[in-house]
């Protein structure tokens, strides 16, 4: 399609030059892609990506209007809105970026004390991990030394992973094991210097553990939270109010850039583009294991097949569905410190999760979208 039909069935850009925050992980593919492949230039904007160290700063710098909008966790337009950090601004999101790409690593000695305290006392295969024959029981292990995992922030889809295994394993997360928080790119020194015992984070930090030796992956967040979201697309709502055609622009790029990572034969040009220095400043060999679905658990063992580790465009990947944001708010209650009524959680989803405007982007890329806004839920 070209620029001049564009400009005659699009309303005109509120703003042209835009700013865009991400973090280094392979997710943030979008947003470098739909720079590199000239779907923001398609749509008519010019974007300056800036690469972030924390969600912290990410968050702080939309809410100070640094970024007009940025890749963001899934949890935070929500958490934001409702205040629960200390910070209250109303965030929306009309576009899940990704769906899945996290993963819960461990230390080799937890790894293998685990692996020796499972229910039926036989050795377990890292991809089974979360069967029910299988979940792990740390209540019997280092009773003089408590247990430290970590996590991106303490509102954010690993945290919320986290916490589901650890409980259907029996453990109480708020009493058994120590949660801190750490930038992803910290996890795996973090890790290695036995600060930390295991940690769940987005990839490919995961991956990175792993090939060095330092961690064993026990469980991806898939296996969790059969497709959970985990990125968004992040404005203030007061952003998308005064720039209503600059954000369907944006959401447009991104959406197509989405369809065509969705197509795994992309993947590994995806992966030379998002590895330059400029962008992720990683070697390729990290980000290939979760980008083209293969997976080592463990550096001993060879690559097993997930191609559903980073989901950008299937399943309807992009819909932000109010009853993922439900069941976000009901699990973010123990972090919050007490429970939310239901008409408000009804109210904070629908305020934060615009599944108005992901249609309206669908319509103009003909792209079929839910005709609901709540589906079931299968997290565990």
């Amino acid at each position: 399609m070209n620029q001049k039909k564009i400009e005659t069935y699009l309303p005109a850009p509120e703003k042209y030059h835009i700013k865009l925050g991400y973090m280094r992980l392979s997710d943030s593919a979008p947003l470098i892609l739909s720079k590199e492949l000239g779907l923001f230039s398609k749509y008519g904007l010019t974007v300056e990506l800036n690469r972030e160290v924390s969600w912290a700063n990410i968050r702080d710098k939309i809410i100070a209007g640094i970024f007009d909008a940025c890749q963001m966790l899934a949890p935070m337009p929500l958490i934001t809105t409702l205040g629960a950090t200390g910070i209250r601004a109303p965030i929306i999101t009309g576009l899940v970026l990704s769906l899945n790409g996290n993963g819960i690593t461990l230390s080799p000695t937890l790894w293998e004390q685990i692996s020796q305290t499972t229910n039926d006392g036989k050795p377990h295969s890292p991809q089974n991990f979360f069967t029910d024959s299988t979940r792990p029981h740390l209540g019997e292990l280092k009773k003089d030394q408590q247990i430290t995992f970590a996590t991106v922030h303490q509102f954010s889809t690993h945290t919320l992973l986290l916490r589901m295994w650890l409980k259907a394993g029996g453990i109480d997360p708020d009493r058994d094991v120590k949660i801190i928080v750490l930038p992803p790119e910290q996890m795996v020194d973090s890790l290695a210097q036995g600060v930390i015992d295991g940690f769940c984070v987005g990839e490919p930090w995961n991956s990175i553990a792993v090939d060095h030796g330092i961690g064993i992956l026990a469980t991806s967040g898939f296996q969790v939270w059969h497709n959970a979201p985990e990125k968004v697309l992040g404005v203030l709502e007061s952003w998308h109010t005064r720039n209503p055609a600059t954000h369907l622009r944006l959401r447009l790029a991104l959406m197509e850039t989405c369809q065509w990572l969705a197509d795994m034969d992309n993947r590994d040009e995806a992966i030379n583009i998002i590895s330059r220095k400029e962008y992720l400043d990683l070697p390729d060999h990290y980000l290939r294991p979760s980008l083209t679905g293969k997976i080592s658990y463990n550096r001993a063992q060879g690559t097993q097949e997930f191609p559903n580790f980073h989901v950008f465009s299937k399943y309807n990947a992009g819909f932000p569905w109010r009853s993922q944001a439900e069941v976000i708010l009901r699990e973010s209650e123990p972090l919050i410190g007490k429970i939310l009524e239901q008409n408000k959680i009804s109210s904070l989803s629908q305020q934060c999760y615009r599944t108005d405007l992901y249609r309206e982007a669908a319509r103009h890329l003909n792209i079929p979208s839910p005709t609901q806004d709540y589906k079931p839920q299968n997290s565990h």
